[in-house]
């Protein structure tokens, strides 16, 4: 089994289908700008929890 549950064969032939749409220029700026998207999101989701000084205990409520 490929990627996702795709077979191997699905996915070449879905990359053609792009390939053959986009062309190889264009296809190749969409994934730079999906990999940047999908960079910028994973560094939102680890910025986005609040860190919290290592010298606080954790055990007595405020």
């Amino acid at each position: 089994m490929g990627f996702a549950g795709i077979s191997p064969g699905s996915l070449l032939l879905i990359f053609l289908i792009a390939l053959l749409v986009f062309g190889p220029k264009r296809l190749e700026s969409l994934g730079e700008e999906l990999g940047k998207a999908l960079r910028g999101f994973r560094k939102g989701l680890d910025g986005d929890q609040p860190s919290q000084p290592k010298d606080v205990d954790q055990s007595t409520p405020l």
